[in-house]
C-alpha cells in the first residue's frame, strides 16, 4: 500500500493552481511502489526474529519517466537485492536501454541521443553510457552474421557501400558488403555482411567463401556491378552460376563514355527502352539496335555495350516472373541508401566495431521485415525446363529499329546524330 503522505506533498507543493505535472507523479509513484515492494520483500527475509533490518542504501535508476532513487534495504546478516526489480551492476532502466538502441539503430547522434534522454527526465546520459548500451546489440548483429542456412538460395544480390570509420589512427572511407538472397521458399534473407578491400579479389573471395561455409548454396544467379575481382571471386565460389550484370550500372557506365549531355540523355532513353520490352527476342533485337544507335555516339561505349550482352541479358534465361528482380542490384541499392541515412548522424565512426554494429542493426531489421512475406512465389518455376528461344525474325528486327528510333527522337536526337 502506497500511502498519500508519501508522494502528495512532493506533487502538491507547487501553486495548485497550476499545471499537474504528469511526468513528476509518475515518477514519485514508481519510486514510492519499487520502495514499498523492497521493504515487504526484506520484511519477510527477516520473519522469525533470524534476522533484522540495518537501515539502506541508496542507488539511482534512470527510467522512462526520468532519474528515481531506491532506497534498497540492508540486512544483519547475509545481503539483500530485488532481482525482480533491478538488473545488477545497471543503472539504466532496460526500457531506456531499448529506446537509446533503437535511436542509435536509426542514426540518432550520441549527442541528440543524450538530448532525447533529457527530456525523458533523465539528468545525465553520458557518451560512454550510450556506447555501452548500444553493445547490446551486438548480440543480435552476430547471430546475423553467422546463422547457418538449409535452405538453397537460387537468387544471390552482391553490393559495397562506403562508411568513413577511423582506423589507423586516421579517417578512411570503409567499404561494408552485403549479400542478400532469395530462398526457394521465396522468401528474401540478409545472408552477409562484413567490411573488407574490395579493391582486391582476395577481400570479395574470402567473403564469398563465408558465405558457401554457411550454407548459402544451390545459387543460379549472381546479380552484382561489374567489379573484376568480385567476378572471379563470384565464378570460383558459385561455379554454374550465371552472372547478371546489372543494367542499370551498365547504363551508367556507357553514358560516362559519351562527351555529350545530349547524347548520354539519348543514350538513356534507348536503354530504358530496351529493358522496357518483356519477350526475349524482342529484347535481344531492340539491344543490337541500340549498340548501333549508340555507336553513332561513341565507339568506346558501343564496344563496351557488346561485350557485355551475354552478362546484361542472363536473366532472359530465367522465368518470366523473376526477370524484372534479378536484373538490376535495386535491392542493394535502395538498402545501400538506407545505410547512408542512417550512418549519416555518425559521420565518422570511431571504430570498426561501431560501424558493424549499426550497419548489422539496419540489416537485422531489413531482414526481419522481409520474413514475413515471399518475393517470389512461382520458384517451382526454376525448375521446369525452359522453353527454347524464338529466333529474331525480320518483323522483331524491323520493329526494334522502331522503337530506338522514337527513343532518340523523344530525347531530341536525330537518327545520325555524329
Amino acid at each position: 500500500e502506497i500511502r498519500r503522505g508519501d508522494w502528495s506533498s512532493d506533487v502538491c507543493s507547487s501553486d495548485l493552481d497550476g499545471p499537474l505535472d504528469t511526468q513528476k507523479l509518475v515518477r514519485i509513484l514508481l519510486e514510492s511502489a519499487l520502495n514499498a515492494i523492497m521493504d515487504e520483500q526484506a520484511d519477510m527475509a527477516c520473519e522469525g526474529g533470524a534476522n533484522s533490518r540495518n537501515g539502506y542504501r541508496e542507488r539511482g535508476l534512470l527510467t522512462p519517466a526520468g532519474k528515481i532513487t531506491l532506497r534498497i534495504p540492508k540486512l544483519r546478516c547475509g545481503t539483500y537485492f530485488p532481482d525482480g526489480i533491478l538488473e545488477r551492476y545497471s543503472r539504466v532502466d532496460k526500457a531506456v536501454a531499448a529506446a537509446v538502441a533503437e535511436m542509435y539503430a536509426t542514426g540518432v547522434s550520441t549527442r541528440k541521443v543524450e538530448r532525447v534522454a533529457a527530456k525523458l527526465g533523465i539528468e545525465r546520459l553520458s557518451a560512454s553510457q550510450v556506447s555501452r548500451i548500444c553493445e547490446r546489440l551486438d548480440a543480435e548483429v552476430a547471430e546475423l552474421r553467422s546463422r547457418e542456412f538449409s535452405v538453397p538460395m537460387p537468387y544471390l544480390f552482391l553490393d559495397a557501400t562506403y562508411v568513413k570509420c577511423r582506423r589507423d589512427n586516421r579517417v578512411q572511407s570503409t567499404a561494408v558488403v552485403t549479400a542478400i538472397a532469395v530462398g526457394a521458399d521465396g522468401v528474401r534473407r540478409v545472408v552477409g555482411l562484413s567490411a573488407i578491400d574490395t579493391e582486391t579479389y582476395a577481400g570479395w573471395l574470402g567473403f564469398c567463401r563465408d558465405l558457401r561455409k554457411r550454407g548459402v548454396s544451390g545459387v543460379r544467379c549472381v546479380t552484382s556491378d561489374a567489379h573484376e575481382g568480385l567476378r572471379r571471386a563470384i565464378a570460383e565460389c558459385f561455379p554454374g552460376a550465371a552472372w547478371q550484370r546489372c543494367i542499370v550500372h551498365l547504363e551508367r557506365n556507357a553514358c560516362s563514355l559519351l562527351r555529350s549531355k545530349r547524347h548520354r540523355r539519348a543514350a538513356g532513353r534507348i536503354m530504358q527502352a530496351v529493358f522496357a520490352e518483356s519477350e526475349p527476342a524482342s529484347v535481344r533485337a531492340a539491344y543490337h539496335a541500340a549498340i548501333d544507335a549508340i555507336g553513332s555516339f561513341s565507339d568506346e561505349a558501343a564496344e563496351l555495350l557488346e561485350e557485355a550482352e551475354a552478362d546484361a541479358l542472363a536473366y532472359l534465361d530465367f522465368p518470366a516472373d523473376h526477370r524484372r528482380r534479378i536484373r538490376t542490384n535495386n535491392v542493394q541499392e535502395r538498402t545501400n541508401r538506407e545505410i547512408k541515412r542512417r550512418t549519416r548522424a555518425a559521420q565518422v565512426f570511431p571504430s570498426m566495431e561501431s560501424m558493424i554494429r549499426l550497419v548489422g542493426a539496419v540489416m537485422a531489421e531489413a531482414d526481419e521485415d522481409w520474413s514475413t512475406r515471399r518475393r517470389m512465389a512461382t520458384m517451382d518455376a526454376l525448375e521446369r525446363e525452359a522453353p527454347p528461344e524464338p529466333a529474331i525474325d525480320a518483323e522483331t528486327r524491323l520493329r526494334a529499329e522502331r522503337l530506338v528510333l522514337v527513343a532518340m527522337e523523344s530525347a531530341g536526337v536525330a537518327q545520325r546524330a555524329a
